[in-house]
C-alpha cells in the first residue's frame, strides 16, 4: 500500500496526516510555510527542524495544499519537498483547490473557506472552474474571522454595541484605543490579530447585536461571493473552515435567506484529504 503524506498549510501553521499502510496515524502540527513570504532554502531549514522529527519514512506521494501556493509560487514549496523527500511524487496547489478536494471529493459543488481569511470557487469535480478573489481583509473576505474582529472592535470604539459588551470586552482582553490601533496598523499580520477576537464573539453571541455581526458577515459573503456563481442554484454548496464550524448555526440560517443550503460544513479539510488521495489518485 502507498504511503500519503498530506498537508494544509497556512503561514503560521502547518497540519500534516500520513496514511501509512493503509492506515492513517496520528495528525500533527509543524510551523507555517508559505512561498508568498518564504523561498525555497527557509522552507527546507523549516522542514528539517519539524517535518522530518514526524516523517521519517520515504513518502510514496505528497500533497501540499496551502496558502500562497498559487501560479509559479507553487515550484518554491515543491523544490524543498523534493529536497527532503528525493523519491517522493510531490504535488502542490493552493489552500482552496485542498478545499474543493476536501469537500467535494469527485463531485462538482460551490467550496467555501470561512476561516482566518475567506474564500469561494466552482469546483468542477477535478479543478477549479471559476473563482470570486477574496481581495483580502481590507477590500473583502467577507463573512472571515478577520473581518468579523474588525467589525467588532470598530463598533465596540464608535460606541455601536451596548455598553455591557464593550465593558466585557475590555476586561476579558485588558486593551486601550492605542494598543489596539498599534497592532491593527503597525504590527505584522494584523489579519490574524483581528480574527482572535471571533473567540469573544463565539462567547457572547446569545446578545442579539454580537449575532447580527456575524449574519450581517455571512450575508455579504453570499451576496459578494457565492451568489456570484451562476451553477449557486443548481449544485450543492459546501463550507469549511473554524468560522464556519463555531457559527454554523449563524451561516444555515443565513444560507435559508436566500434560499440556500449547505451539503458539508467542516472544521478542518485535512480528514477528507486523506479520503480524496487515498480513493483518486488516478485524478492527479
Amino acid at each position: 500500500m502507498a504511503n500519503i503524506l498530506v498537508a494544509d498549510s497556512g503561514s503560521t501553521k502547518t497540519h500534516w496526516i500520513l496514511f501509512r499502510n493503509d492506515r492513517k496515524e496520528a495528525p500533527f502540527i509543524t510551523s507555517g510555510i508559505n512561498p508568498f513570504y518564504q523561498d525555497t532554502e527557509s522552507i527546507v531549514d523549516t522542514i528539517e527542524k519539524t517535518l522530518l522529527k514526524n516523517v521519517i519514512i520515504q513518502p510514496d506521494h505528497i500533497f501540499f495544499y496551502g496558502a500562497g501556493c498559487a501560479n509559479q509560487k507553487q515550484e518554491i514549496v515543491m523544490n524543498a519537498l523534493k529536497r527532503i523527500y528525493p523519491a517522493s511524487d510531490v504535488f502542490v496547489g493552493s489552500d482552496l483547490l485542498g478545499a474543493a478536494r476536501s469537500l467535494c471529493q469527485n463531485k462538482s459543488g460551490i467550496a467555501c473557506i470561512l476561516g482566518t481569511g475567506s474564500n469561494s470557487c466552482f469546483y468542477d469535480g477535478k479543478e477549479i472552474a471559476a473563482h470570486v478573489s477574496p481581495l483580502g481583509y481590507i477590500l473583502g473576505d467577507e463573512g472571515s474571522g478577520a473581518v468579523l474582529g474588525k467589525t467588532l472592535i470598530s463598533d465596540i470604539l464608535k460606541n455601536q454595541l451596548p455598553e455591557v459588551v464593550s465593558q466585557r470586552f475590555f476586561d476579558t482582553y485588558q486593551l486601550n484605543v492605542n494598543s489596539i490601533l498599534d497592532s491593527a496598523y503597525k504590527q505584522p499580520f494584523p489579519n490574524r490579530y483581528l480574527a482572535q477576537f471571533a473567540k469573544f464573539i463565539g462567547d457572547n453571541i446569545e446578545i442579539p447585536e454580537v449575532e447580527n455581526i456575524v449574519r450581517e458577515s455571512f450575508e455579504e459573503f453570499i451576496t459578494r461571493n457565492v451568489m456570484q456563481y451562476e451553477q449557486v442554484k443548481t449544485t450543492e454548496i459546501y463550507f469549511t473552515g473554524s468560522i464556519a464550524w463555531y457559527f454554523q448555526d449563524q451561516l444555515i440560517r443565513t444560507l435559508e435567506k436566500f434560499g440556500l443550503k449547505a451539503a458539508k460544513i467542516t472544521k478542518a479539510p485535512l480528514d477528507d484529504l486523506i479520503t480524496y488521495h487515498n480513493q483518486h489518485l488516478a485524478l492527479i
